[in-house]
């Protein structure tokens, strides 16, 4: 008891036999009516309030939300802003409503930039997808040094970007190139392959180098996958006479589908707001042929110094992206 707590004396009768017998005093306790904090209450409360999961909970998630909220809450509606603006580098344009979003779809440029932004991120995402499937189930075995190995297949993903894309440039150019000079010296072709002067040939070694760095990715994450599955179920489906694809298809499928979706969602988000790989190879050209959203918008914000329209052709994603994610995301429940 603190030093501002009242004893409260009440003494108790009973009435019994006609007579008025006194009995002992009971004694209750009851706090003070005064409005001085106890010694120590303070330290009590944040005590409680931390044994609780869920304002725990709700302490632990405040400096995350913070920091998305100035990192990406901010420069979002920022964005949405500026793509309603008729804003320009070093001046803060009026309001203009959906006329930069209209005046895109009369834009030859951006349509091309939006056939190829679903053509590098619709076939890039299967190969990656399929590919790392593979990757996994052979990292999967056991074999001698299979812990270097696994780290090993990381390199493409975990190298920066422009790093291992400028290795690729190097691979592809018109004069240096050692697949022209491989394929010369075979015989098989006369002269030097122009790999990006080509709008086809372009656009396909761009998808080239994206699945090369996106299968570690599919991979490993998959391979996670692939330990969480009971080894018992495999061992029972054997037993039943189930073979090597039959074990695949009716137990470890099953049990990896959501990990393989949730990876492609990722791969199809990055894929679409890809920049260092294309502007290193082609910066979106020739003659703007293999731009995608991320290119195209950083050419007219901040080359052209239109911000308010790059900002109309970035956001060009955002309903885009949301469709993908919600379509699987409704899958999963659905299979839940």
């Amino acid at each position: 008891m603190g030093p501002f707590t009242r004893w409260a004396i009440t003494p108790r009768r009973d009435c019994s036999n006609a007579m008025e017998v006194s009995k002992p005093l009971a004694i209750e306790l009851s706090p003070a009516a005064n409005s001085a904090s106890p010694p120590g209450g303070i330290l009590a409360w944040a005590k409680n309030l931390l044994e609780r999961q869920a304002s725990l909970g709700i302490i632990l998630m405040i400096p995350g939300a913070l920091l998305l909220m100035v990192f990406m809450a901010y420069p979002f509606f920022l964005g949405i802003w500026l793509s309603m603006s008729d804003s320009m580098i070093g001046r803060m344009g009026r309001f203009i409503g959906l006329r930069n979003f209209v005046d895109l779809l009369s834009d030859s440029i951006f349509l091309q930039t939006t056939r190829n932004t679903f053509t590098y991120g619709l076939i890039t995402v299967p190969f990656k997808a399929v590919l790392g499937l593979g990757l996994a189930l052979t990292l999967n075995n056991r074999m001698r040094f299979s812990n270097p190995a696994r780290a090993a297949v990381m390199m493409p993903w975990i190298v920066p970007t422009a790093l291992s894309t400028l290795g690729w440039f190097l691979i592809f150019d018109p004069v240096f190139s050692p697949i022209s000079w491989l394929l010369k010296q075979m015989g098989i072709i006369q002269k030097n392959i122009n790999f990006l002067g080509d709008p086809g040939l372009a656009i396909a070694m761009l998808c080239l180098v994206n699945i090369w760095r996106g299968i570690p990715f599919f991979g490993v994450t998959i391979l996670a996958g692939l330990q969480a599955v009971p080894q018992e179920l495999h061992e029972a489906a054997a037993i039943d006479g189930a073979n090597a694809w039959h074990r695949f298809r009716h137990v470890t499928i099953p049990y990896i589908k959501g990990v393989v979706l949730i990876a492609s969602l990722l791969s199809i988000i990055w894929t679409f707001a890809d920049f260092q790989l294309i502007y290193i190879l082609t910066k979106g050209g020739p003659a703007n042929q293999t731009h995608i959203f991320g290119t195209y918008a950083y050419q007219i914000g901040l080359s052209a110094t239109e911000i308010g329209m790059g900002a109309a052709i970035a956001l060009y994603m955002f309903p885009i992206l949301s469709v993908f994610a919600m379509l699987l995301l409704i899958y999963l429940r659905k299979e839940d």
